[in-house]
Formats: C-alpha cells, sequence, structure tokens
C-alpha cells in the first residue's frame, strides 16, 4: 500500500479543524492489593486447607501462564511457583494461550519474557509446546485437548484473570474455564473451541471444561480480579470441585469492576496506543464500544474511532486494527500479519484483522474521523482521547464536553486544566500527551 505525506488525501484533510481538548480524569473505586504485599498474600491463601495439602512432596506441578496483560502477572507466578517450592513439589511453567505467539511454541516463549516471566526470573523450568493430548469428547460432541506436558505432570495449577470477554456473553467467558480448554489446549483446543464461531462458543467453554476438569490432574486454580485502573483487586484460589460453580459469581464481580468512559457517548474516540498486552484484540471493546461480533456489546457510543501507536509488547500483533474507521501509516508499517493471523483463523472472526482507512500521521488520522462524521450536534464535533483501553482514569475531551463536566453534569468525571489546542509535530504525529502532569 502507497502512503504519501502531503498527498492528494493530505490535502484533502488539511483544513478540517480539530477543537481544543482538555485533560480530565474519571474516578472509580480503587481498592487493591500492592505489589509489595501480594507474595505473602498469595501464600497465605495456599497454605489454607484445602489447597494447602493438594501438593505434596516430589509431586511434578504445572503452573499456567497465559498472554494477557495482567497486571502483576509474574509477582503472581512467581508466588504460586515459591508456594508449590515450599510443598517439597518441582513447578514448571507452561504457556497457556491457544494459538497466540503465532501458533509456535517459540512465539509463545517470547510472550511470556515481555511479561518477565523466564526460567531465570521465575526460578523453574517452562515447558513450551505446541503438542497435546486428547482427553476426551464432550457432551456436545466436541473433542477436548491439552497440553501434553502439562497432562503429564501430577497436578495442574491454573493461574488466569477473570474478565468479561471482548467478543461474546456467556456464563464463562475470560477465565478458568477458557484457561483450561483454549489456552491449555494450544492450537488445537483453541481451534475447536471457536470452531462454530462466537455465538456458540460459551457453550463450548461449559461443555468442554467439564470434560477438561474431570479428565485431566488439575488441582486448583489462582484466579486474579483487576479494578478500573488495572490493579489487582482480589487474589481467590478456587479448588477444582467448586470451578464451575465459582467462576460465574467471580465474573460478576469482575463486571462490577470494570471501568468505563463516564460520558457514555462520543462522537471521536482516538486510541493513542492499542496491542495484544491492553486486549486480546488490541483495545478493549468493553471500553470503547468497537466489537467484532454481534454477541456482545457496550462501552461508550461512537461515530469513527482512529488508533495511532502499536505497543511494542504486541510483537507486530496489531489485531484490533479492523475496528478502526482509521489508522496510522506507523500501525500498518509495524504490523506482522503471521502474528495477528493465525489469532484469525483459530478464532474465525476476520474482522478485527481487517485494513482500515490509512492515513500517514496522527493528525491526519483525527482529521479523517471529524470529516466523515455525520450528524453532529449543533454542528461541533465530541472527541474523547484515551492513552489505551487499560488505562483510562486520565482523559481527554474535546472543549464540547467543558462546561457539562464543570457544572457536574458526568459524575465523577473531573477538568484537570482548560481546553487548548493539540500540538503536532512537523510530521503530524501528537506532541501533547494524553495524560496531564497534575
Amino acid at each position: 500500500m502507497k502512503i504519501i505525506q502531503n498527498g492528494r488525501v493530505s490535502e484533502l484533510l488539511a483544513d478540517v479543524p480539530i477543537p481544543k481538548m482538555f485533560h480530565a480524569r474519571q474516578v472509580f473505586s480503587r481498592e487493591s492489593i500492592s505489589r509489595e504485599i501480594l507474595p505473602a498474600a498469595i501464600k497465605d491463601l495456599l497454605n489454607k486447607e484445602p489447597f494447602a495439602s493438594s501438593i505434596s512432596p516430589g509431586m511434578s506441578i504445572a503452573v499456567t501462564a497465559g498472554s494477557r496483560g495482567i497486571r502483576n502477572n509474574d509477582f503472581i507466578t512467581k508466588a504460586i511457583v515459591d508456594f508449590i517450592k515450599s510443598k517439597g513439589a518441582s513447578p514448571f511453567i507452561v504457556p497457556a494461550m491457544g494459538s497466540h505467539g503465532g501458533a509456535t511454541a517459540e512465539g509463545q516463549l517470547e510472550v511470556l519474557e515481555h511479561y518477565n516471566i523466564t526460567e531465570k526470573t521465575m526460578g523453574c523450568p517452562i515447558k513450551s509446546s505446541m503438542e497435546v493430548v486428547n482427553i476426551g469428547k464432550s457432551d456436545n460432541g466436541k473433542n477436548v485437548f491439552i497440553d501434553k506436558n502439562a497432562y503429564n505432570a501430577d497436578g495442574i495449577v491454573i493461574s488466569c484473570r477473570v474478565k468479561p470477554h471482548n467478543a461474546f456473553r456467556g456464563t464463562y467467558e475470560s477465565g478458568i474455564c477458557k484457561m483450561l480448554v483454549v489456552g491449555l489446549g494450544k492450537q488445537a483446543g483453541a481451534e475447536v473451541v471457536h470452531s462454530d464461531g462466537m455465538g456458540i462458543i460459551a457453550q463450548n467453554i461449559s461443555a468442554m471444561a467439564k470434560v477438561a476438569l474431570q479428565n485431566s490432574p488439575v488441582l486448583f486454580a489462582v484466579t486474579t480480579i483487576e479494578n478500573a485502573y488495572d490493579e489487582t483487586f482480589r487474589i481467590e484460589p478456587v479448588m477444582v470441585s467448586n470451578i464451575m460453580d465459582r467462576e460465574p459469581e467471580l465474573l460478576k464481580l469482575a463486571f462490577e469492576q470494570m471501568p468505563s468512559l463516564l460520558v457514555e457517548e462520543c462522537d471521536v474516540l482516538v486510541v493513542d496506543e492499542i496491542g495484544k498486552n491492553y486486549s486480546g484484540t488490541g483495545v478493549d471493546p468493553n471500553i470503547t464500544g468497537t466489537f467484532s461480533t454481534p454477541y456482545a456489546s457496550g462501552g461508550i457510543q461512537t461515530k469513527r474511532t482512529c488508533m495511532l501507536n502499536l505497543s511494542e509488547e504486541s510483537d507486530g500483533n496489531a489485531l484490533g486494527v479492523g475496528l478502526a474507521s482509521a489508522i496510522t501509516n506507523k500501525i500498518f508499517k509495524a504490523m506482522d500479519v503471521e502474528k495477528m493471523y493465525p489469532n484469525c483463523i483459530t478464532s474465525t472472526v476476520l474482522a478485527s484483522a481487517s485494513i482500515p482507512c490509512v492515513v500517514s500521521n496522527d493528525k491526519e488520522a483525527i482529521q479523517i474521523c471529524i470529516r466523515t462524521c455525520n450528524g453532529l450536534e449543533d454542528g461541533i464535533v465530541k472527541i474523547v482521547r484515551i492513552p489505551n483501553s487499560l488505562h483510562i482514569g486520565e482523559i481527554m475531551l474535546s472543549e464540547r464536553y467543558y462546561s457539562d463536566v464543570i457544572q457536574g453534569k458526568y459524575p465523577n468525571v473531573y477538568a484537570l486544566d482548560k481546553p487548548e489546542k493539540l500540538q503536532f509535530d512537523t510530521y503530524g504525529n501528537l506532541l501533547t500527551p494524553c495524560t496531564s502532569k497534575i
């Protein structure tokens, strides 16, 4: 694709005005567990019965580590490993991320390394393989697979975050059961779970998880729920016998902790950075409203969305660009389809990898969204800018919101400064930071 700066597209967008914007703070509940006390907190929880007696000296224990950007992931994983060692058992880590990491053993090791999860930092082996074992068939006729190394261990400890999924709704979404049949199922398991599409995936996860829990050596799960600031809100271990009952309750709690864009609607949403470290689809649609399927809904209502940068941690996986109206050439050039497309092929959802309008810089990405917006209230565009979909405690709003924010129309939204023009460099890329210095 040929992208020309100062070409015809640039000429058409040159005179599109961008409104002044101001920094705003959104306030949510901030109850959390600090990183410093996490290891001791996990140790205390796991030293209670029935968890303590589930691990005996000499046992080989597989500990899962996923591909999501979980806060304190390395501390949590290390605390579980250390607990297992304290019981006289031998832990090892298994990447549990389905087709992520390019659906290769090497790629999944690279993903874990991004999260500081290595053999050196964890103090135990990491066994990365795409080889699986067929452990049975679900009531709805699906073959159930599990990582061979984990299956051959004496026990499995599932470490995962529980949160709403970005493409479907169900009793079990992102959590223990999905980690078990998709994450530990590797490419083979992920393909089966997604084979009927997002409209049926919730049923597949439930039915297949029951088989996996019965026919594999899962001991317990260590679940994490995060607050609206992407901080560890709760750590809760769940015994294998209680997983199917407890996970839906944890999912409800996770929904309650989710942040949102409190202004509720806008004309243009600007996302500074996307990436797999923020969400499976680059941005969390539960925040941005940019869903890749009709089987989930929520988030801010917006007419246009532009995405400006791809995170370094995403390593070329620009999944999520298809949910944008426009992206920058920076993102386009950073794409690695070998990292992106295995996810799409496995999930059978192609929308999130489609290529939207590509323009040469940040300014033009914002301008093309403004220019193509119809039905603006009083002819004035309302813009919301966020740094990413995980960290929305501080955002930017266009001046159309300013008087309403000052007058308290939006509870828990506070102006941090006055509307000013956004600053761009000579290449048209943003200089004004999304978060203030206040």
